[in-house]
């Protein structure tokens, strides 16, 4: 196992450029971390000089990149901005061979009014499958996760509930993508994550540690002192001989202390769990 975190509390400072990529990472590392996770959004510019210098920084002081959080929005109702969806996560592709990581965080795309259920599957297994053929030339494995809401969106996940979600993934069976599989998504429905997980487990490429204050609510807490059934989680896990990447999504908002809080809870957990 191999820890890295998605600094969502961090997320509006560096939007806003109060705080660079490079802060980022300096701080992962002195958190002990392994890796480290960004969003599409840290990169509004993409010069490969500047790309290539974050991945030398990485490199330099032995902090690997683990993924990018994508948000593409294959489910969008205008067929020309589903073919720019398309073309932009072909391009986030690109952004993740360069800045050397291995994963790409992919999602369905937005409940847009009036969506219907059979057409908006229809239209993200479609954009998902032109993604992966460049994907696969490029390396870069896709992780589909069990999504609530991207950071730029306005409507929540299509994937969500879960049947909709697992046909989607079953309908790309052919395909190598895997799944980025959060510990608390599920609960924002009301869902049970460990069947899920169950249902899942042999395509799980990475793992978000991620806690909500109570189930049926998206209130966002600080990890391991909410509603996630973490440990049971990381014992199914185990149970599979499961050993790729844990990474944290810290979003409680409570400053540097979150993330030196976070970090050794799961730690901890994972060693604990049976």
């Amino acid at each position: 196992m191999k820890l890295s975190c998605i600094p969502v509390s961090l997320y509006e400072d560096i939007f806003s450029g109060q705080k660079s990529v490079s802060d980022w990472i300096r701080f992962a590392a002195s958190l002990g971390l392994e890796g480290a996770d960004f969003s599409v959004k840290f990169f509004p510019n993409r010069d490969e000089d500047t790309l290539n210098a974050i991945s030398e920084e990485g490199q330099k002081i032995g902090l690997e990149f683990c993924a990018l959080a994508c948000y593409p929005d294959f489910t969008h109702p205008d067929a020309d901005q589903r073919g720019l969806e398309i073309e932009q996560m072909k391009a986030d592709v690109h952004l993740t061979a360069t800045l050397g990581a291995k994963y790409a965080r992919v999602t369905a795309g937005q409940n847009h009014p009036g969506t219907d259920r059979t057409q908006g599957i229809r239209w993200a297994v479609d954009g998902l499958r032109q993604v992966l053929d460049e994907a696969d030339r490029l390396g870069i494995t896709l992780v589909y996760e069990n999504h609530t809401k991207g950071a730029p969106w306005h409507y929540w996940d299509f994937s969500q509930p879960s049947d909709i979600f697992l046909e989607i993934l079953n309908s790309l069976a052919d395909t190598p993508l895997k799944v980025c599989f959060d510990t608390a998504n599920s609960l924002v429905l009301q869902e049970d994550p460990i069947a899920l997980l169950e249902t899942v487990i042999d395509r799980v490429a990475v793992v978000h540690v991620f806690d909500i204050r109570t189930p049926g609510e998206f209130e966002t807490v600080l990890v391991g002192t909410g509603a996630s059934p973490i440990k049971q989680i990381f014992s199914i896990l185990k149970r599979h001989g499961y050993d790729g990447w844990l990474s944290i999504e810290e979003a409680s908002r409570t400053g540097e202390a979150g993330f030196e809080e976070a970090v050794p809870f799961v730690r901890r957990a994972w060693e604990e769990a049976s």
